[in-house]
């Protein structure tokens, strides 16, 4: 286990994460197109639900590749990562809905280990990650956004501690 290539790892993931949350507090409704353009599912569910935009899948994939440039890294690295951390929380978002959980509810390790090990997996090349690095990044990254969330809750920037 090597810890820069995870603290590496985990700052892009940081980003990849955070970006939509930041732009919905600095943007508001503006350019929030929902992400499943309000279709609803076979169940006669949303596929994914309001609060997942286009507007932070694309805030996720710019402020990742910038990101990744700071670190050096190419700027391909952090987009394919932003779009990776973005499917992991679209999968979780659909597979809420299909257990009939509201928007925005929380459902812990649902909510963080897909948009965390997705993104890790397609980094482990180029940050030389090992299977045990990915796993203690994930593990880092969901107890670390459990907390954060809170905090962001405590300073008005999400609308939900969690």
């Amino acid at each position: 286990m090597r810890l820069w290539p995870i603290v590496g790892g985990l700052v892009l993931l940081m980003v990849a994460n955070g970006a939509p949350v930041l732009g919905k507090k600095a943007f508001g409704a503006h350019a929030s197109w929902p992400a499943d353009f309000g279709l609803l599912f076979l169940d006669g569910r949303p596929v994914f639900g309001p609060s997942k935009t286009i507007r932070g899948l694309v805030l996720s994939i710019a402020a990742s590749s910038a990101a990744a440039a700071l670190l050096g890294l190419p700027w391909r690295v952090g987009a394919l990562g932003g779009a990776a951390a973005m499917a992991g929380d679209l999968a979780s978002s659909f597979i809420k809905r299909r257990l009939n959980l509201p928007s925005q509810s929380m459902a812990v390790g649902l909510d963080q280990v897909p948009e965390a090990l997705l993104p890790l997996l397609v980094w482990k090349q180029t940050l030389g990650l090992d299977s045990l690095d990915i796993a203690v990044g994930a593990a880092l990254f969901c107890i670390g956004e459990l907390a954060l969330s809170r905090v962001l809750y405590a300073l008005n920037i999400r609308e939900k501690p969690y």
